[in-house]
């Protein structure tokens, strides 16, 4: 073979290896090449939730609003008009239903109608979260009844043990639950007993300005009505 072939054998082999390496690397690499954006904690923590985990949960037991219940549980049906159930917005569908009246349709709810189960299937809604998606479906096919306010005056009054005990799982615990940054403890009824003795009151205005190395409201950043449920929570658990 001439030295000149011999030359151009060696660089086709030189130019072969270096792509073949370049797509090695490529198919290697694949996937690492993503948006910031994509790869953000909130982004990621959204795509990791469990299917079907809803709007709902976002917010303490009771404490939905008709929206929140509507897009968690009553839109399985009512989102497409399912099993006969009035679409969500079809105000002819929802016509003769509300000429019933609010009662009538918050008793269907709540007890079951037809091939709908009480509740929508969600028993663990309270009867003034079934009332609020009621409002909220009713009024958006025509109606105009007053959804149930949610806390706040003339709300009904939250639960400690059922919001309280929520908001202390999700926020509360990462500090009262260790100790940590000279937290009390979650129980230890010697740390908690000098910091009870103005009154809950007190102890809620303090946590709730925040105090030391805890930031106001424990960096919850809920309504003061749910704070101060986990808060009463933590102190009915530490007397």
């Amino acid at each position: 073979m001439a030295p000149g072939q011999v030359v151009k054998v060696l660089i086709g082999v030189v130019v072969f290896l270096v792509v073949a390496i370049w797509l090695l690397a490529k198919l290697a690499t694949s996937g690492f090449n993503v948006d910031a954006e994509v790869m953000t904690k909130e982004a990621v923590a959204a795509r990791l939730k469990p299917v079907g985990e809803s709007v709902a949960s976002d917010a303490p037991p009771g404490m939905r609003n008709g929206e929140q219940v509507f897009k968690a549980i009553c839109i399985s049906c009512h989102g497409t008009g399912l099993a006969g159930s009035p679409k969500f917005g079809d105000a002819g569908a929802w016509a003769p239903r509300i000429a019933k009246g609010f009662d009538t349709l918050v008793q269907h709810a709540l007890g079951g109608f037809n091939a709908m189960p009480a509740k929508g299937g969600a028993a663990d809604l309270s009867d003034d979260e079934v009332k609020r998606a009621v409002a909220y479906m009713a009024n958006a096919g025509g109606a105009k009844f007053t959804e149930p306010k949610v806390g706040g005056e003339g709300g009904a009054a939250l639960d400690p043990n059922v919001a309280g005990k929520k908001i202390f799982d999700s926020v509360c615990t990462a500090c009262h639950s260790t100790g940590a940054a000279g937290a009390p403890k979650f129980g230890d009824k010697a740390a908690w007993a000098p910091r009870l003795k103005p009154g809950l009151d007190e102890v809620v205005k303090i946590a709730t300005k925040g105090l030391n190395a805890m930031p106001p409201k424990g960096g919850f950043t809920g309504s003061d009505e749910e704070f101060k449920a986990a808060v009463e929570y933590m102190v009915n658990n530490s007397k």
